[in-house]
């Protein structure tokens, strides 16, 4: 498998596409606010060492496609992406405090949709050819 990441004793390769909205979809991404974002937003994965694949930053929303390493938890790695940067943001540029008055930058919640180079599909072809015992003293427990 390419792109693998290992640690320790762990090899994984664990991709997920995340998508937030700013509060109300007011589209505030633009110009240097729109550079700020995603140079913070780097720095977080930089410091967090996840890798980015492929992002994009509209002007109410942000699309990132993120690989990261099995002692992450996706809700942890959201929090600190629209933590850090709602905070930068509203420090660096004050007509953003004013328009955001309870400094809330980012609406509440966030998609996510796993990802990776195998299909559902192929997770249970290989799943089926292990249900069946190879010999009568050999029982797979399934789960169903």
């Amino acid at each position: 498998m390419k792109n693998q990441r290992t640690s320790g004793h762990t090899v994984s390769r664990l991709t997920v596409h995340i998508v937030w909205s700013t509060k109300y979809r007011y589209k505030v991404l633009n110009g240097d606010k729109k550079q700020r974002c995603r140079s913070i937003l780097l720095q977080i994965c930089d410091s967090e060492d996840v890798e980015v694949l492929k992002g994009v930053i509209s002007n109410d929303h942000v699309n990132i496609h993120i690989s990261y390493l099995p002692s992450h938890s996706i809700s942890n790695l959201v929090k600190r992406f629209k933590g850090r940067s709602s905070r930068k943001l509203q420090e660096e540029f004050p007509e953003l405090k004013k328009r955001y008055w309870g400094q809330h930058f980012w609406a509440i919640g966030y998609g996510c949709w796993s990802t990776g180079n195998i299909t559902d599909e192929i997770v249970n072809e290989y799943l089926e050819h292990h249900r069946k015992p190879n010999n009568e003293d050999d029982s797979n427990f399934i789960l169903e």
